[in-house]
């Protein structure tokens, strides 16, 4: 069995799923989550989106604060990974520009 997998994950990924609002989202975010594990996630979500747009390590870390061990895994992710950021990112620009 893999790491993101198994019938507790099932349930969290059902959860999010089910959330109809920003509101309901941030509310529930709030309560399963620390305000700094909150802040961890969105800015690897903006390390991303930089990344993205061609910004270069250097620039990202002045941008966001973040750690080049933070950059470089998301770097890894975007360009190795299952595809979620990439697809999260390409929802947002379609969303923004729509």
């Amino acid at each position: 069995m893999d790491n993101y997998s198994g019938q507790n994950l099932e349930n969290l990924y059902d959860a999010v799923l089910s959330l109809k609002s920003k509101e309901d989202c941030r509310k529930f975010f709030e309560d399963i989550c620390t305000i700094k594990e909150v802040q961890d996630l969105s800015q690897r979500l903006e390390v991303a989106s930089l990344l993205s747009s061609g910004k270069n390590y250097q620039e990202v870390c002045k941008l966001t604060g973040a750690s080049t061990a933070t950059i470089s895994r998301v770097s890894r992710c975007l360009n190795y990974g299952a595809g979620g950021y990439v697809s999260v990112l390409n929802a947002l620009k379609e969303k923004n520009n729509g």
